[in-house]
C-alpha cells in the first residue's frame, strides 16, 4: 500500500477538526475525498503532508511511518501536495516555478524530459514559460501549481480543489488532465466540490462529515449513496 492513514486526529487549539480519520491509497490508484465545506478534507491533506501536526494517529508512506517527518522530506520521497489557492510566487516566471519543483538530484537530472511532459499536458504553459505567474489567468495558475508538483516526480499527488476558480468550460478539461496523470502511473488523491467529476476519474472514495469518515467504497457505490447526497445537500 502506498499510503496508509490510521486514526488521524487533529486539533486547532481546543477545537478538534479530525476524529480518527483512516484511509488508504494503493499504487496507481485515484481516490477522492468528498464532503461539504468544513468536513475536514483540506485538514486531512494538510495533516498527511505534515503541514499540520497530528494530535494522534499515524501516516505510513511507502511502508514507513512518516507522520513525524518534515514536509520537505516527504516531498523529496514523492508525496506532493497542490494546495487550495495554488500558493504561487507572483513575480516568478512559469519556468522558475518548474525549476523550484525539482526537489531532488534525480528530479533535477530529468528536468528537460519532465518539463516536456508538463508542456504536453498544459500546452499553454510552453507559450507562457517566460511570463510571471501573477499575470496568468486563474486556470493557467492552477496549471502551474500542478506542473510544479509534477516536476518533483511524485509517487502520490494530492490535489486540493483543483477546479477552484476555473471557468465551467475548463473544469472538465482539468479533470481529463488529472485522469491522464493517473494513467501515467502517479497515484492521486483529489479533494473536490465537483462531485461528479471526482467520481468519474477515481475508483474509490471517502466521504467526510464533521471530521469523521462516514462512508467509503467504490465510486460507483458512492454515487448511489444517500449518505453522500446528505453530506452535500443536507437532506
Amino acid at each position: 500500500m502506498l499510503l496508509k492513514v490510521n486514526d488521524l486526529e487533529v486539533h486547532y487549539g481546543l477545537f478538534q477538526a479530525l476524529f480518527g480519520v483512516s484511509l488508504q491509497v494503493g499504487e496507481g490508484e485515484a481516490v477522492c475525498l468528498l464532503g461539504s465545506n468544513g468536513a475536514g478534507k483540506t485538514t486531512t491533506l494538510r495533516a498527511v503532508m505534515g503541514v499540520l501536526p497530528a494530535t494522534s494517529g499515524s501516516v505510513e508512506f511507502l511502508g514507513e511511518r512518516v507522520d513525524n517527518h518534515p514536509v520537505h522530506e516527504l516531498a523529496a520521497r514523492g508525496m506532493l501536495h497542490v494546495p487550495e489557492g495554488r500558493e504561487l510566487f507572483p513575480s516568478l516566471t512559469v519556468r522558475e516555478h518548474l525549476e523550484l519543483g525539482c526537489l531532488t538530484p534525480v528530479a533535477r537530472s530529468r528536468f528537460k524530459s519532465t518539463m516536456d511532459f508538463v508542456f504536453d499536458l498544459f500546452p499553454v504553459l510552453r507559450e507562457r514559460h517566460r511570463q510571471p505567474a501573477g499575470t496568468l489567468s486563474g486556470g493557467e495558475q492552477q496549471m502551474v501549481a500542478i506542473a510544479r508538483a509534477l516536476m518533483g516526480l511524485p509517487r502520490l499527488l494530492m490535489l486540493d480543489e483543483p477546479s477552484l476558480g476555473l471557468a465551467p468550460v475548463l473544469v472538465g478539461t482539468m479533470f481529463g488532465t488529472i485522469e491522464r496523470i493517473n494513467r501515467e502511473g502517479t497515484s492521486v488523491i483529489v479533494v473536490e466540490q465537483h462531485v461528479h467529476h471526482a467520481l468519474r476519474i477515481c475508483s474509490r472514495g471517502y466521504v467526510l462529515e464533521g471530521g469523521r469518515v462516514v462512508l467509503d467504497g467504490s465510486t460507483a457505490s458512492l454515487a448511489e449513496s444517500d449518505t453522500l447526497r446528505a453530506a452535500y445537500l443536507g437532506i
